[in-house]
């Protein structure tokens, strides 16, 4: 594998381009892991997520990824005491909800690619959903709404 600084520099730079006509507000999720690069390699493979930006080496680094147009980071816990990964806890302290047109086929790469498959996709409160584990100990949603989204009358 051609070390994650190699191969960024050889990718060039990707950023995310979403344009605003006024103030830009969006929520980027950081994730907390013991091994950055490897979660990068994983989120790639698990759910196509791009690298748009990187920094740092080997293991120690905080990347931002894309998976269409959601951005989230990732980044290593170092020695911090402050920073707990899922493992370091026995368990995900939230859910992070990945919306996409497929479910299934996401849900698929993703237990391919190294996560624990939590709950099959099935219907669920109007939305298609499967849950999975990854192997940092991130819990994720992978779903679609099955109707339009939010209703406009509230609940389901």
């Amino acid at each position: 594998m051609l070390g994650l600084s190699r191969a960024w520099a050889a990718l060039g730079p990707r950023p995310l381009r979403i344009r605003h006509d006024g103030p830009v507000t969006s929520i980027q999720p950081q994730l907390w892991v013991d091994r950055a690069a490897a979660a990068v390699t994983f989120y790639e493979a698990a759910f196509g997520a791009r690298v748009l930006h990187l920094v740092g080496e080997g293991e120690d680094i905080v990347a931002q990824l894309a998976v269409g147009q959601a951005a989230f980071w990732v980044a290593a816990t170092g020695a911090s005491a402050t920073r707990l990964v899922p493992r370091q806890l026995g368990g995900a302290t939230g859910r992070t909800l990945l919306v996409v047109d497929d479910p299934e086929s996401v849900f698929a790469a993703a237990v391919r690619a190294g996560a624990t498959a939590a709950s099959p996709v099935s219907d669920e409160h109007a939305w298609r959903l499967g849950r999975i584990i990854d192997p940092f100990g991130h819990e994720w949603e992978i779903g679609k709404p099955l109707i339009p989204w939010p209703p406009p009358d509230g609940l389901p």
